[in-house]
């Protein structure tokens, strides 16, 4: 073998030598890594990871019919302290205890909750614990608004932000009602961190209200974690209701201020725009065990036997049909009236004869039953019929989840006939009852109540509802005048009017505006038996009545005081406070100098 080719062989065996000793390298390298550095390294990779993260979106703002915020979605704040941040450990710690102090008195001074004393001795726990839960602590017990998070962010070294001061905010964001309690049922709530409506307004337009959500990747860098917006969210739609908050209040303290008196279970009220269907007011009082107030179900959609409310309904079937004209007569007496199995009585006895319109006015129970089962004995299905074509149970929607439908079912003796002719073995809800009413005012003319004027975005609808027409008339013109005169003596006849001016209380009577409607008084069922002792009572009437702009109907169950009641006394005396309240507002007439002045007519 040559000189030469011994050196080229041993150059070339030095560099298998090289690579395999690096390669040797290598491999224990590899070995340290996965076996020595494991936890090490896994640490590392998983601070280093990018996930996905929602991005939730600001719920939309539910506002009255002016603008004002009845509901929205206002950003709160956790603070939070890491005092593992780097630069508060520089120094032998200076930094951080050279703070300490002027940052706990403007705690304190911001947020009151606690002394600066127990901010400082917080923050030294925090800064001497060991764990990451112990020094990544949050500051403050609740959270901050927004002015609060702005005055902390001034503090001395909190100004410098997280990589100085280790202070961050979480943002949330706090669903808030700045009326408090009014209407709060027919708004509704959401259920709490998941922000998902689960009642009332709120769970109805859920898809239009949430928005959607965003994605980002979120990465922990030098121990902070930082979003990077991948899909920005899209915040939610506005709702432009058709309630008004100062109907409201003025509904919800009429109301309140009767329940008190009464001591009732519970009480609803609701003020509805004669010509639109525009719902301006509901109100829901329950007593709670406290013996105070709140506002804990929507009583205002929930069926109930109405009592004598649907003797108009009754009343104006027979009329339609030509069974009775409104100024023939019926006998009644202070005894009983047997038919059949049951004995039919009247609240206000007398032994006299009543014409159709005079037993509506002081509400006989015998005189309407001898009418409706004079009138439909054997012919039940016609009657109920006769109530389909007014619209009363056309299937209607409602904007409050959870609605009742009416229920007017075809009786199957005459004894259920006789008590359906005033308001027992039916049920319908306060807003239907309502409904109805508001279609005498309105001329006949059957319009669905809404509380949902428009969808908004930035200002620009979505969506906008009109006024719905259920019926175009729900009687002839003859029935609909008899019908009207008819509610006009339950308020003005002073002799037989159910809802009239007495001695000891003005009742539905007012001076200021003239209002028409009728009276509803029902025995509870408790236990599957009547209660001779409990009751619900109900007004629902329409005012002005000379040009109705307003239909209002209020609802007690259950008054505890000593066993009176009255419906025109309790339920007449708020719609009348209501519709002067109302008027007032509506700018009809003022009070100067103790002096009642009418504005307009």
């Amino acid at each position: 073998m040559s000189e030469n080719m011994k050196h080229t062989v041993l150059r070339f065996a030095i560099i298998f030598l090289g690579i395999a000793a690096l390669f040797m390298l290598v491999l224990v390298k590899i070995f340290i890594t996965q076996h020595v550095e494991q936890d090490k390294w896994l640490k590392i990779a998983e601070q280093q990871v990018k996930t996905n993260q929602v991005i939730p979106p600001t719920r939309g703002k539910i506002l009255d019919a002016n603008g004002n915020l009845l509901a929205a979605s206002l950003p709160q704040y956790d603070v939070y302290m890491d005092t593992r941040v780097e630069a508060l450990h520089l120094g032998g710690d200076t930094l951080f205890y050279h703070y300490i102090d002027s940052i706990a008195e403007g705690l304190s001074r911001i947020l009151g909750d606690r002394t600066p004393l127990e901010y400082r001795q917080a923050m030294l726990r925090a800064f001497r614990g060991k764990t990451t839960k112990e020094r990544d602590f949050k500051i403050c017990r609740t959270r901050v608004n927004y002015v609060q998070k702005r005055e902390i962010q001034k503090l001395p070294l909190v100004r410098r932000g997280y990589y100085k001061s280790g202070f961050h905010f979480e943002e949330l964001h706090q669903r808030t009602r700045p009326y408090g309690s009014l209407g709060r049922r027919t708004i509704g709530s959401i259920y709490g961190e998941k922000g998902v409506g689960n009642a009332g307004l709120e769970k109805a337009f859920e898809q239009y209200l949430h928005g959607t959500e965003g994605i980002s990747t979120r990465q922990r860098v030098a121990g902070h974690m930082e979003n990077i917006p991948v899909k920005e969210a899209v915040n939610g739609c506005d709702l432009i209701t058709t309630l008004d908050a100062n109907l409201l209040d003025i509904c919800e303290k009429s109301l309140r201020s009767r329940l008190e008196i009464t001591r009732a279970d519970w009480g609803c009220c609701i003020l509805m725009e004669t010509h639109s269907g525009e719902i301006k007011a509901i109100c829901n009082l329950d007593r709670g065990e406290d013996g105070e107030y709140y506002e804990m179900m929507n009583h205002a959609v929930q069926r109930v036997e109405p009592g004598s409310t649907f003797k108009t309904i009754a009343l104006m079937a027979a009329l339609d049909d030509g069974k009775v004209q409104i100024d023939d007569t019926v006998t009644v007496t202070r005894k009983p009236w047997p038919y059949f199995s049951v004995k039919h009585t009247d609240a206000h006895p007398m032994d006299t004869m009543l014409t159709v319109r005079s037993a509506l006015a002081v509400s006989s129970n015998i005189a309407l039953a001898k009418i409706i089962t004079r009138s439909y004995e054997g012919s039940a299905r016609k009657f109920v019929r006769r109530i389909e074509k007014m619209g009363l149970m056309d299937s209607v929607w409602c904007e409050i989840p959870g609605a009742d439908k009416v229920r007017i079912d075809v009786p199957k003796d005459t004894v259920t006939l006789s008590k359906m002719s005033y308001g027992y073995s039916v049920e319908l809800s306060p807003m239907q009852i309502l409904m109805f009413y508001n279609a005498i005012a309105n001329n006949g003319k059957m319009v669905r109540p809404m509380l949902v004027k428009a969808i908004q975005k930035n200002g620009e609808d979505v969506k906008r509802y009109k006024t719905e027409t259920v019926k175009s008339s729900i009687c002839s013109n003859r029935t609909l005048a008899d019908i009207q005169s008819a509610l006009h003596d339950v308020v003005w006849d002073n002799h037989l009017g159910t809802a009239a001016a007495k001695k000891w209380s003005r009742k539905a009577q007012s001076e200021l505006v003239h209002i028409a409607g009728k009276t509803g008084t029902a025995q509870l069922m408790e236990h599957g038996r009547y209660q001779s002792h409990r009751h619900r009572m109900t007004f629902v009437g329409y005012f002005p009545e000379e040009a109705p702009e307003y239909t209002c109907i209020c609802m007690i169950n259950g008054p505890h005081n000593s066993g009176a009641y009255d419906a025109g006394m309790d339920c007449g005396t708020v719609v009348r406070l209501i519709a002067e309240k109302t008027m007032a507002y509506a700018g009809v007439y003022v009070v100067k100098d103790g002096k009642l002045i009418f504005k307009k007519k």
